[in-house]
């Protein structure tokens, strides 16, 4: 996900933890977006967060996350965890309720 600054993006990382529909939120400054919108090309300084919860709860992220986010489309992507360190996925696990990631 991405969104227009830290002061934005920390208090829906919160909101997705405190629901634990998350376990983890890395918020990083400094990205530089291009992009197509309305037919004009536009160009934002944004932070891009990374967030980190099991497969069941993927719908409910997005649209919990797209009801706190500012923007009218934000960019929410899912990426598949094909594998990693056994401890960090059983601690993602269990902070988002013991689904599978």
């Amino acid at each position: 996900m991405t969104a227009p600054g830290v002061d934005t993006a920390e208090p829906v990382v919160r909101s997705l933890l405190d629901e634990r529909l998350v376990a983890c939120g890395n918020v990083l400054p400094g990205a530089v977006s291009l992009y197509r919108w309305e037919g004009a090309v536009h160009r934002e300084e944004e932070v891009v967060v990374i967030l980190k919860t099991v497969r069941r709860l993927v719908p409910q992220v997005i649209e919990r996350a797209q009801a706190l986010h500012p923007y009218e489309v934000p960019e929410m992507l899912v990426q598949e965890v094909v594998d990693g360190n056994p401890a960090y996925l059983r601690w993602v696990e269990k902070e988002c309720g013991g689904g599978r990631p």
